[in-house]
């Protein structure tokens, strides 16, 4: 190694070290930038996740600046951020990042201001996302081998975080990973220019790469307990990994999916407005419906939800997507209610504020 990777090498080891005793995979990811951003000598670095479809579904970045103080004292500050608006992403980005995942291998584009570069996340022998920074010269042998070992690590890492927050059965997340992501949602609620986000060319009826708006569905296959005594534990097991395909088929890439418990789960979407998250929770039911399960035949699935607010609570927007769920289980199942809705129609009385505490 070169005097100059000696030279790193113990501050590195210390910040793998941090790396690896985080327990959270969004955290994790910050870390990654927070580490090689400095090491680099960039203020700008990036990270963009991908679907097991090679879409984009996420981007992180992480920026560092120089603040001078009025008594001349210079100090650091970091901001990271995440990307909601991914239609709008640089093309030099997208044709460096397609480059990557068609060579498998590190890229560089020629800018006008220096040197795009992206290194590709595996995620086993797969490509799962991009590492991606910008400066003024090439990557140096020994920074290469940096990044590289950092970026193996981060991603064996990851791999370990992302089993935990896994449900055995059917690989969806499970209710430790919502309570994870709540405060990821909240922060993309609260802040301050989200509503002023449009895109142009807009087709009505469709949902884009991220809504303006979220909604959680609590969603409860009907009757579960009886398939359970007359069939057994296996056609159980079997028939809720069946409706979680289903439910993984229905949804998009970028909406989250949990495994809450038992035969119930939680969804969270962004959908532009109410009759669109309408119309998904919709298809959800009449797709499970139509659907011809394995010895039971026929199935059905029960749904409340209602929109997340910066506003309101994680916890009350859960309580409230569950009483709706309950609302449509007492009317007789197999059917779709919206909070709002049954507020509005006399069911439900008009929520106040409630001093409930986070997860």
């Amino acid at each position: 190694m070169s005097e100059m990777g000696h030279s790193r090498l113990p501050g590195l080891l210390g910040k793998l070290g941090k790396m690896t005793s985080i327990r959270d995979t969004e955290l994790l990811e910050q870390s990654l930038l927070r580490t090689l951003g400095p090491l680099l000598g960039v203020l700008d670095t990036s990270l963009y996740r991908t679907d097991e479809r090679q879409n984009l579904v996420r981007v992180i970045n992480y920026h560092r600046s120089k603040i001078v103080e009025r008594e001349g004292e210079a100090r650091m500050v970091e901001r990271v951020e995440e990307v909601s608006r991914l239609a709008d992403l640089s093309p030099d980005v997208v044709t460096l990042t397609d480059n990557v995942r068609l060579l498998g291998k590190p890229c560089t584009r020629k800018l006008e201001n220096g040197l795009l570069v992206a290194y590709p996340l595996l995620g086993g022998n797969e490509v799962c996302g991009y590492f991606v920074f910008q400066r003024d010269r090439e990557v140096q042998a020994a920074e290469d081998a940096i990044i590289r070992g950092v970026l193996e690590v981060f991603s064996n890492y990851y791999a370990l975080l992302d089993v935990s927050q896994r449900d055995r059965l059917t690989g969806l997340f499970n209710r430790q990973a919502l309570e994870n992501s709540f405060d990821r949602i909240w922060r993309l609620l609260g802040r301050p220019d989200r509503y002023e986000e449009r895109h142009e060319g807009r087709q009505e009826g469709r949902r884009h790469s991220l809504g303006e708006n979220y909604w959680l569905a609590v969603i409860d296959i009907d009757h579960f307990k009886k398939i359970n005594d007359n069939f057994g534990h296996m056609v159980g097991d079997e028939i809720l990994l069946l409706a979680s395909r289903l439910m993984s088929q229905t949804f998009r890439a970028s909406d989250l999916l949990y495994r809450y418990g038992g035969e119930e789960f939680v969804a969270i979407i962004s959908a532009d407005d109410a009759s669109i998250a309408k119309s998904v929770f919709e298809r959800l039911r009449l797709a499970i419906e139509a659907y011809r399960f394995p010895r039971i035949e026929m199935l059905t699935v029960s749904i409340g939800y209602c929109q997340a607010a910066p506003d309101i609570l994680p916890v009350e927007v859960l309580s409230r997507a569950d009483r709706s769920l309950y609302q449509a289980k007492q009317d007789g199942r197999n059917r779709v209610y919206c909070y709002r809705d049954l507020v509005e129609s006399g069911v439900f009385a008009e929520p106040s504020y409630i001093d409930a505490e986070f997860f």
